[in-house]
């Protein structure tokens, strides 16, 4: 227990800032130029790294060394193709339907246990940074991480512009008597990792349905709710939904790797994941909340804008009621007819008058004090 005392404060950032911008968008580790999608590739041994003099090792000859003498490989690779990848399958027995999914990418997060092997799927999602929200705004970007972890070896395949991994090599690389674990420390510690970016998101998140929820129910002028573009909370819910897509499928995997044994992962290893799962289901529930409360925004945006518009057809009509009675005096009076009422009287024209506006200030106060003005 000595030696993974210190497993929660290595593998974690310190804080939220920090790991956005570990993990940032454009934190492309692979060379474009060059025809190898492998990024690193180490041979770890007593959990210190294996220095070589003679430049880096290829997949092939760091298998050899640990075959030799013993410690395991860590080979991380970016979005490889068929061909790249089949090298590295053959050497290390992976099988045919793990290497097809790695590959090819856009799976959902999950565990699958094969003969020597055990292949994880984790979805890396990354809060992107804007000045306003909008109905075209793109709130969330996901990305993959496939994990082979094996008796000795261990790797990576990432797949998106985002979410690497080079940062955690290098603090797994500061505490050895971690790394001295195996293959499985660092299985926990890229999932703690991703765990501890979709914490970070879901509370960037928080801040932007807040921002939505202030803006639906904040009043306008005269008190009214102002509401806002129902395509701004849509475009948030079809974030939120991504988001889920994450992380929701991630929970299950955790807990088989905490609760039940597998041979492939350190018991006191194990327990640690325990601790993984629990921060997914913290946040599975927020996220659940967060599709929850933007339906309720929705709807009681819909219906602010249902009310506003009874508003205004309430004061057109009263405005229309009024105008009818100048209307229909106008008509009658405006008829060519030799005999009507008081047309030769002299007084006519001023008593007629008073009465239409008589009416239309009676008609109006009436619908003021009936709150339709």
């Amino acid at each position: 227990m000595s030696m993974i005392r210190d497993l929660r404060a290595v593998v974690r950032p310190s804080s939220r800032i920090s790991l956005r911008k570990e993990s940032g968008p454009y934190d492309l580790t692979r060379d474009t130029a060059t025809a190898s999608a492998v990024v690193d590739c180490a041979v770890y041994r007593d959990g210190r790294r294996l220095e070589t003099g003679g430049g880096p090792l290829t997949p092939q000859e760091a298998m050899r060394l640990v075959r030799r003498d013993g410690g395991f490989v860590w080979i991380g690779m970016h979005e490889p193709n068929e061909a790249e990848f089949a090298g590295i399958a053959r050497e290390f027995g992976l099988h045919p339907l793990a290497v097809e999914d790695a590959v090819q990418a856009h799976q959902r997060p999950k565990l699958e246990r094969y003969d020597d092997s055990l292949f994880t799927v984790f979805k890396t999602v990354h809060y992107l940074d804007h000045e306003r929200l909008s109905g075209s705004s793109e709130v969330v970007e996901t990305g993959e991480v496939m994990c082979f972890t094996g008796r000795d070896f261990f790797i990576t395949v990432r797949h998106g512009g985002q979410g690497s991994l080079r940062t955690l090599r290098h603090r797994l690389q500061d505490d050895p008597e971690l790394l001295a674990k195996g293959p499985s420390a660092v299985l926990h510690a890229i999932a703690d990792h991703v765990v501890d970016g979709y914490i970070a998101v879901a509370d960037a998140m928080q801040d932007d349905i807040d921002e939505v929820e202030t803006k639906v129910f904040s009043p306008g002028r005269k008190g009214t709710p102002r509401g806002t573009d129902a395509g701004e909370i849509y475009q948030l819910k079809r974030e939120v939904l991504e988001f889920k897509r994450a992380v929701a499928p991630l929970l299950r995997p955790m807990l088989l790797l905490s609760e039940r044994p597998v041979r492939l992962v350190d018991p006191e290893i194990q327990k640690y994941f325990r601790d993984v799962a629990d921060h997914v289901a913290r946040v599975q529930e927020q996220v659940v909340g967060f599709d929850e409360l933007l339906n309720s925004i929705l709807q009681a945006n819909l219906a602010q804008a249902s009310v506003a518009q009874n508003e205004d057809m309430r004061k057109i009509t009263s405005w229309a009621a009024i105008i009818a009675v100048p209307t229909m005096v106008c008509g009658v009076y405006g008829m060519n007819f030799d005999y009507m009422p008081e047309t030769h009287w002299k007084y006519g024209y001023p008593v007629v008058l008073g009465v239409t506006v008589a009416l239309c200030l009676g008609i109006h106060r009436t619908l003021k004090r009936n709150g339709w003005l």
